[in-house]
């Protein structure tokens, strides 16, 4: 989510399972992989990101994960969830927005590092495989007790056949039931082990998980215990309450630098995606606090007029000169007013600023360049894209940027390959081969673009035949 303006693309994926949604509905019987993929909408936001991935890092070096082998995705959702899915983590901004505390988040991402961690999805294939098998052979029996009834002209036996292939897939669904919730449940214990490591405080896991009974509390809905893939909430509280209170951290609260980080954060993420009245109902206990003034700031950029709402960041990054988000929203609102040049120098203190080394901020900065139009910006601007490319080679909208310069420099096969590049991690492998192609044809056989072409076209997918 750049600040000036929502920034989505999807992923497709296949996922572990969820944390939060204690209200899951029963389960079919495990379809095939492909069946069970689905678009989800991803949000990009250099300050989001960077605070995620601090609440993170303590937790991954304590469950003997380096930094960089997990990748964090904010998932645009309002709903309270997380989930893995192989070595990503997903959590939705509505995780985000409404957990009060840093601490709230820091205990989602901990159970999340327990199932990364544990192997959790690995053995969970082997489950699903198991399932299938049980169902299969639960089928196939009810067949052969139809088909003998039908030949006996036995029509109670024919029907005890059908129930029991129901029962079949019944038991297969519960059996895989169980071993989620087993799973969970280990989560949830190594969790507590991180967060002691980590000298942090369980507390927050339980007032998620308190939420979570709260809301099924008042849905009044009954759910039966066996057919979901989570423990019950107050059955995970029970679990949990005794050993969080032993931890001698369990008292133990955020830094107030860090509440105010998470603060500003669900600050951004309440006005892009709820409305200008969102964050003012978060805030409503602190209504002139600094993470007020940055939604309002926002608001007055997405929803009202550029000269005010540079005013309120103006007003911002003058009081507070090292924060580089105050210059990325000034640089956003400079080039929604159609200044790029100041825009470029606001992306430009932005970066020099952010310890976290964001690659959208880099790549705001070299699309400032290209909007000033003039060549030696635009030769910059393929620098400055292409240095934030190098940290992060997914950024879809980056390449975009980066054709449009060579286009304008009139490098026509670099201008093709970066297409090329753009649809290639799009996951639009046809149209990636066609641009690879042409960009390939216009190049010197051997060459560094020449190859990355080369690799393009000779890409296959996985369980592809060729």
């Amino acid at each position: 989510m750049r600040t000036g303006s929502l920034l989505t693309t999807t992923l497709t994926r296949f996922g572990r399972g969820l944390l939060a949604c204690a209200l899951v509905l029963p389960l079919a019987l495990p379809a095939p992989a492909g069946a069970q993929q689905r678009n989800v909408p991803i949000v990009r936001d250099a300050e989001i990101e960077a605070l995620v991935r601090d609440y993170s890092r303590p937790i991954f070096k304590a469950a003997g994960l380096s930094n960089s082998s997990v990748g964090i995705v904010l998932v645009n959702d309002s709903s309270f969830n997380a989930f893995v899915a192989g070595r990503r983590m997903f959590i939705n901004t509505g995780a985000l927005v409404t957990s009060e505390t840093p601490n709230e988040i820091i205990g989602v991402i901990a159970h999340e590092v327990g199932h990364i961690a544990g192997g959790h999805q690995e053995r969970l294939r082997d489950q699903l495989a198991r399932a299938q098998t049980m169902a299969i052979v639960g089928a196939l029996l009810g067949l052969g007790a139809v088909v003998a009834g039908a030949a006996a002209d036995a029509g109670g036996l024919a029907q005890a056949g059908g129930g029991l292939a129901m029962a079949g897939g019944e038991m297969a669904r519960r059996g895989l039931l169980g071993y989620q919730r087993s799973e969970e449940t280990t989560a949830d214990r190594s969790a507590l082990t991180y967060l002691k490591a980590t000298g942090q405080s369980a507390k927050g896991m339980l007032t998620t998980f308190k939420r979570f009974a709260s809301a099924l509390s008042l849905s009044g809905s009954r759910v039966d215990p066996y057919t979901v893939s989570h423990p019950m909430p107050r059955e995970r509280i029970a679990n949990l309450q005794s050993l969080a209170e032993a931890s001698p951290y369990f008292n133990k609260t955020d830094s107030p630098e860090l509440q105010l980080r998470h603060d500003m954060m669900r600050a951004k993420i309440a006005v892009h995606l709820d409305g200008q009245a969102a964050a003012a109902r978060l805030f409503r206990k602190d209504p002139r606090g600094l993470a007020a003034q940055y939604a309002d700031a926002i608001a007055t950029y997405v929803y009202g007029n550029p000269r005010s709402a540079l005013q309120k960041a103006d007003a911002l990054a003058k009081a507070h000169p090292k924060n580089p988000y105050f210059q990325e929203l000034r640089g956003d609102i400079l080039i929604k007013a159609n200044r790029p040049a100041e825009a470029a120098q606001a992306y430009a203190t932005a970066v020099k600023l952010d310890p976290a080394k964001s690659s959208l901020l880099q790549v705001a900065y070299g699309q400032a360049l290209l909007a000033t139009g003039k060549p030696d910006s635009v030769e910059k601007a393929v620098s400055e894209i292409n240095k934030g490319l190098s940290r992060d080679r997914e950024n879809l909208s980056a390449y975009r940027y980066l054709a449009q310069a060579y286009g304008q420099l009139g490098q026509v096969p670099e201008a093709e390959l970066a297409t090329a590049e753009g649809y290639f991690y799009g996951g639009s492998y046809k149209e990636a081969k066609i641009f690879a192609a042409r960009a390939q044809m216009k190049m010197k056989r051997g060459s560094p673009g020449w190859v990355r072409a080369q690799d393009i076209i000779n890409y296959r997918q996985p369980g592809k035949k060729k």
